[in-house]
């Protein structure tokens, strides 16, 4: 977790830490509400209000040109700066310039790409790769996935939390179920040294559960199926825990991985996860299926698939082919 210079910003950071928003989320919403106070001019919040958040809003979208789903991110954070650290609630906020909603067509790579990236991946990347592919999972739920959350007798994972903290059950390839077990093997050596440390308060357990099921903590099945290396104080505490890898090594791992399989195409971790929906969709699954294994809120959301199947060798014919 950072530290922040300012100590409002830093009052900021612990306020949201200690009700369990996710590292993320903080340094997201410090770095936007950093930059609504530069932006007035280093004025404290407590003298703005509502619309100096809509000129902040209209500003990022006439002048930055950011994106409608950066905007939107924005206007939560400072809406959680007023709402809930100030306890200034906003007005209304219908008065701002809402940035364009642009629909791009997500990037896809073929089976036989698939298996070239993959080709140039091995150990903890590869697997993580594989179950973006394999399974249609997000970077941040891999990583955040409990030995628990693999279910081998009905071949699926468990995600909870994910995007709009909704839970879903997704497919989980059998091809995967050797690879994973001994995933597992490995966290277990890494739990059976934990233990033997007086400090080690087990791993970290969401606010609802770990009220209910506080002993879990020390339990194997709740331990992170992808975790770090060393042992780490939380954040603002003195729990010595084992955190899960850091996300960001992931996508630095495939970005390599498809220069080495010279793919032209810009691959990312959630190319995966496009190509896992693609691929279903291609090979007859049903749309409202591909929606439920990616845990999309709206059909709409996973009809842009159905755009990328339409196009090239699978969609129209060209005219050119009639000459």
């Amino acid at each position: 977790m950072y530290t922040y210079s300012s100590p409002f910003l830093q009052s900021i950071s612990d306020h949201m830490s200690a009700r369990r928003y996710s590292k993320r989320t903080i340094e997201t919403y410090v770095y936007w509400i950093k930059s609504f106070i530069i932006y007035h001019d280093k004025r404290h919040p407590t003298e703005l209000d509502s619309s100096h958040v809509e000129q902040f809003l209209t500003f990022l979208a006439v002048e930055r040109q950011v994106a409608a789903a950066t905007q939107k991110i924005v206007l939560n954070a400072l809406a959680f700066l007023f709402n809930k650290f100030l306890d200034q609630p906003l007005n209304d906020m219908s008065a701002f310039q809402r940035a364009r909603t642009q629909q791009k067509i997500p990037v896809v790579l073929t089976r036989v790409e698939i298996a070239s990236l993959f080709s140039y991946l091995q150990s903890t990347p590869l697997l993580i790769a594989s179950l973006l592919y394999g399974s249609g999972l997000r970077r941040i739920e891999s990583i955040r996935l409990r030995v628990k959350d693999i279910d081998f007798d009905h071949l699926q994972i468990q995600v909870w939390n994910g995007k709009g903290f909704k839970h879903r059950l997704t497919t989980l390839a059998p091809e995967l179920k050797t690879t994973l077990q001994n995933q597992i093997d490995r966290v277990r050596l890494f739990f059976k040294d934990d233990r033997l440390n007086g400090q080690y308060a087990g791993v970290w357990m969401p606010g609802a559960v770990n009220k209910k099921l506080s002993s879990s903590a020390r339990e194997l099945g709740w331990q992170y199926l992808f975790p770090s290396s060393k042992l780490s104080f939380e954040p603002g505490t003195k729990n010595l825990r084992r955190h899960h890898i850091d996300e960001s090594n992931i996508n630095r791992f495939i970005k390599v991985a498809s220069k080495q399989a010279n793919i032209q195409k810009h691959v990312s971790c959630h190319t995966l996860r496009h190509s896992f929906a693609t691929h279903l969709l291609e090979s007859g699954a049903d749309i409202r299926t591909v929606q439920e294994q990616l845990g999309h809120h709206d059909v709409k959301t996973t009809e842009i698939y159905t755009h990328v199947l339409k196009r090239g060798a699978n969609g129209m014919r060209s005219p050119f082919s009639d000459l």
